[in-house]
């Protein structure tokens, strides 16, 4: 069966917000709340959430980053086509 993941995460334009941002988020800072105040995807209205999804469904370094990286530790800045976003992988099965 395929793997799958849950993921929570925010989009922005430039490396510089997505920085910024991580910048907050070591200093405390509530991963949901930067979400719904600066994510350029329509998810950070529900706090960034993407729900679960399976590898094919996300661009390759988004998909790398959920699939290979820690869980529940904030990584980015990861870029695609999209821009520049901070995940956070909440659970992989």
């Amino acid at each position: 069966m395929a793997q799958r993941a849950c993921a929570c995460h925010i989009l922005v334009k430039t490396r510089e917000q997505a920085e910024s941002l991580l910048k907050q988020l070591s200093q405390g800072a509530e991963f949901d709340k930067l979400a719904r105040k600066h994510s350029t995807c329509p998810s950070g209205k529900s706090g960034g959430s993407l729900g679960e999804f399976g590898r094919k469904d996300m661009v390759k370094p988004f998909a790398d980053a959920v699939f290979k990286g820690p869980l529940l530790k904030v990584q980015g800045p990861v870029k695609t086509q999209f821009g520049w976003h901070l995940i956070k992988t909440l659970y992989r099965q």
